[in-house]
């Protein structure tokens, strides 16, 4: 094909800007268009038309399906079902988590116990590409461990498929272990977060709070006591009844004196006359809390509570209180100690033998065991046994700690003469540290018995229900008995300045592995209340196996080794509890109001018991056998009291107390079934 151009049309081509040509007639061109150009433009056509019917049909498809979501997600939605979200939704576990180990804390909210965010260190010895390796770079990070114990536990030695799929490496994994573990990055080792028990002050009430074990179960003391209460839903906080300020130093000078004596072990005990509450109690050795499970068991020993010691004279006490409650014995009355007390082939002696008649405050003052065990005497096993039941001397301690031990003391059926007298001085019977305290409260508080607590006692709550065991009048005359001791008896020791403090000494001798005493070695203690006007507290202190030195003049007895120490608590403590001492003329006042003469004078009208006169009327038939008297026949009882009487003890006589030994200086004692932990009565103190 031949396309041919007109003159009057423009040129096909011409380059731009290419000058007019005046007047010039433009070439002609021919252009030729063949069949494959024009076969070539009607697949284009083709083609084209394709495409555009395809990108109809595209536009099309995509319109309906527009228009389907439209319709499902706005005109008409299809929402899931009921079964379709809860499968959707995750399942969390709604379990509260345990509740945190409650504090505990003393009596003015001190944390004595807390529990603080830790770690423990386990592994999975499956995952671990080298065990030795593995340890030796562990042993870095924690000095403590055992290198080849460690890569044992991690598997040394052993095909990985083989090895366990856990073990602990460390369960008291320190903040700054942990950090130097952490970096380290050994595959298979990992953290598993806890609690760890901790106690602020180490050593301090060790015996009270106890400890507990790696999973933080309470293992000993109130820890173990309170276990329920502690992990219980009720976090707030444990409050004691002691004072951790005073159980400082308590523990502080109970120390001292250990150290000074060279004492194997040692208790002191503060406890609160009207209450029963315990604002101190130390027990020697002792152990730091923190490390419960690294202390020996002679430091994990609670000698305040399970040690059983035969008490000694502090328990002269228990008997001149009984005697005066009973009526059968009056404080101006003189009893025969000019000889030693023969029963059997055996004798009861003192001391420092006076040779005299004695009235009661005097035998108090001196400690005679004579004289109390005359007075026993007199009143006779069931007497004394109703008392002791009366202060639960026969049955173990009722106190928030675990298993306080059952006394020991004389079978009722052989309780006979040499037992009736020889427990009077505290010999025969072994009973807790804490059993003895606990008794000496009604004696300085009026007559009422409070049991031990080591709970704090709401001053505006609820107040302890004691259970009176002595008349009021006894008590106030057995204060100024005790008053007696410290201001001129064998406790002069514990005297403090400005204060009025009354008290009992206590030495008492220590039975060996054979069950014979030990010579020359005995146990040590003191009885004192404060201040005697109005005894708000009562101490305790027990030295056990003293070794004597210059100060005390070469005795270990209760007034030379276990006085002075009670006089240092006093004198730091009293200020604490307000406590202020009196000085001139208030305290020589006092002084004299809480005293009575040592040989006193019957009141008018009244005959005291004397060398005329040595029995009063209703004396046990045991005074006159001690006399070498046959008794007085005693009137028929009715049949109902004849049956009542016939249940209860019998009273062997002396003869059937056998066993006993006697070394010819100390005072002997009933036998002991059974134990060889308790102690045998000295002589009566004499400069105890």
């Amino acid at each position: 094909m031949t396309l041919t151009l007109r003159p009057d049309q423009p040129p096909p081509s011409r380059r731009k800007g290419a000058p007019a040509r005046g007047g010039a007639v433009p070439l002609m061109e021919n252009v030729r268009v063949t069949a494959p150009d024009l076969d070539q433009r009607r697949v284009l056509d083709k083609a084209r038309g394709r495409m555009v019917i395809a990108a109809l049909l595209f536009l099309g498809l995509y319109g309906v399906l527009a228009a389907k979501l439209a319709w499902s997600t706005v005109v008409h939605p299809l929402l899931p079902s009921a079964a379709q979200i809860a499968a959707m939704q995750p399942q969390l576990d709604m379990t509260p988590p345990p509740p945190s180990r409650a504090d505990i804390t003393d009596r003015n909210g001190t944390i004595l116990a807390v529990s603080l965010p830790g770690a423990e260190l386990y592994a999975d010895p499956q995952q671990v590409p080298d065990p030795q390796a593995a340890a030796q770079l562990l042993a870095n990070a924690m000095p403590d461990i055992d290198v080849a114990q460690t890569a044992q536990k991690l598997g040394a030695g052993v095909s990985p498929e083989k090895r366990k799929e856990f073990v602990y490496l460390n369960r008291k994994l320190t903040p700054q272990e942990e950090l130097a573990v952490n970096s380290l990055g050994i595959p298979g080792v990992y953290f598993e977060n806890n609690e760890k028990r901790h106690y602020p002050d180490g050593n301090l009430a060790a015996h009270i709070l106890g400890g507990v074990k790696v999973d933080g179960t309470g293992v000993a003391g109130v820890e173990q006591y309170f276990q329920q209460r502690l992990t219980s839903s009720n976090t707030q906080p444990l409050a004691l009844s002691i004072d951790a300020g005073i159980q400082s130093i308590v523990h502080d000078e109970l120390a001292a004196a250990v150290t000074e004596f060279q004492a194997p072990g040692a208790c002191a005990i503060v406890m609160n006359a009207h209450t029963g509450e315990i604002l101190a109690m130390a027990s020697l050795p002792d152990y730091d809390v923190n490390a419960y499970g690294s202390a020996d068991r002679n430091s994990q020993f609670d000698r305040c509570v399970n040690g059983t010691y035969e008490p000694g004279s502090v328990f002269k006490l228990q008997t001149i209180s009984m005697a005066l409650d009973s009526g059968l014995v009056h404080y101006w009355d003189y009893f025969d100690t000019t000889h030693p007390l023969k029963v059997g082939r055996f004798h009861i002696t003192d001391f420092e033998p006076a040779n005299e008649w004695m009235a009661v405050p005097q035998i108090l003052n001196v400690s005679s065991n004579i004289g109390a065990s005359r007075i026993a005497a007199i009143l006779g096993p069931k007497i004394e046994q109703a008392w002791f039941t009366k202060q639960q001397f026969f049955q173990p301690l009722d106190i928030q700690l675990p298993g306080p031990p059952k006394p020991l003391f004389p079978s009722f059926n052989n309780w006979g003469l040499a037992a009736t007298m020889t427990v009077s001085f505290g010999a025969g019977i072994a009973v807790s540290p804490l059993q003895v305290i606990t008794a000496v409260l009604p004696i300085v508080n009026g007559g009422t018995r409070y049991d031990p607590t080591l709970l704090k006692v709401d001053p505006d709550g609820q107040q302890p229900q004691g259970v009176r065991v002595m008349q009021q009048s006894t008590s106030d005359l057995m204060r100024k008995l005790m008053t007696n001791v410290v201001l001129t008896g064998t406790g002069k020791n514990a005297a403090v300045p400005g204060y009025v403090v009354g008290g009992k000494t206590g030495t008492a001798q220590v039975v060996g592995p054979n069950g014979g005493y030990l010579k020359h070695t005995n146990n040590a203690s003191f009885m004192a209340a404060f201040p005697m006007d109005n005894p708000q507290y009562v101490i305790y202190v027990l030295v056990l196996q003293p070794k004597p030195d210059a100060t005390t003049y070469g005795f270990t007895t209760g007034g030379m080794i276990a006085a002075p120490t009670v006089a240092r608590i006093i004198a730091r403590i009293g200020p604490m509890l307000g406590i202020m001492p009196a000085t001139g003329d208030q305290l020589a006042q006092l002084d004299a109001e809480l005293t009575v003469p040592l040989t006193p004078t019957p009141p008018p009208g009244q005959r005291a018991l004397g060398p005329d006169n040595p029995l009063p009327p209703g004396a046990n038939p045991f005074a006159y056998e001690l006399m070498g008297a046959k008794p007085p026949a005693p009137p028929a009882p009715p049949a109902a009291q004849a049956d009542t009487d016939s249940k209860l003890a019998p009273e062997p006589s002396a003869s059937h107390v056998t066993h006993v030994r006697h070394d010819g200086i100390m005072a002997p004692v009933s036998p002991m079934m059974g134990s060889h932990m308790t102690s045998r009565d000295s002589n009566g103190d004499g400069k105890a």
